[in-house]
């Protein structure tokens, strides 16, 4: 697989995952998340991909400040319903982060290990994303803001192009490198941005 260099040079996520620790996945139980996790999920890279896992590394890194994130044990509320705009997108990518799932999730084993109903819709939040630990009841919201890194010069007058399927193999690619450009602006030049993504 081939992407592009700066997705390796977004931080990290490593967490631990009980679970994965007692069926013997994982050594230790600790499984390290990438940017490039995330695409392989999604099947693409764009804003909001890279606002989904800011949202979640920069929350999760405040709600566990002295230990590693337990994965599956965090709930994750979205303020938006499942089939509005691009909530589906953001929660799947929260998901995978936390372990998180709705409905039809994990039911867990004698009575622990459930990610079951962990991820809810239409939460009545003030913020974007609302990450709440299950041992200790602690909970940050997260609210991201992609206005604050505008679209690279040129992308727009290409964007009609890609979308009717006129444009030339030229034009295709440099539509790319925009578009990618600015995922590299919000996750590695901005990555520190207290305006980009707003946690408290």
């Amino acid at each position: 697989m081939t992407y592009p260099a700066f997705f390796d040079a977004v931080p990290t996520l490593t967490l631990h995952d009980p679970l994965a620790d007692l069926l013997g996945a994982v050594s230790d139980g600790l499984m390290t998340y990438g940017y490039t996790d995330a695409v392989k999920l999604a099947g693409h890279s764009c804003p909001t991909v890279a606002g989904a896992y800011l949202m979640s590394l920069k929350a999760l890194g405040r709600l566990y400040p002295d230990c590693l994130p337990e994965r599956g044990g965090i709930r994750v509320e979205l303020r938006a319903g499942l089939a509005d705009g691009v909530a589906g997108v953001t929660a799947s990518v929260a998901s995978l982060l936390t372990g998180a799932a709705g409905e039809g999730g994990f039911k867990g084993l004698g009575g622990r290990y459930s990610r079951q109903n962990l991820l809810r819709f239409a939460a009545g939040i003030d913020a974007e994303l609302r990450f709440t630990r299950l041992d200790s009841g602690a909970g940050l919201s997260a609210s991201y803001h992609p206005e604050v890194v505008p679209a690279l010069p040129g992308m727009q007058a290409l964007m009609p192009k890609m979308l009717s399927g006129t444009g030339t193999r030229e034009e295709a690619a440099e539509f790319g490198r925009l578009w990618q450009g600015r995922v590299r602006l919000i996750l590695i030049d901005h990555f520190d941005d207290p305006e980009l993504v707003v946690v408290r």
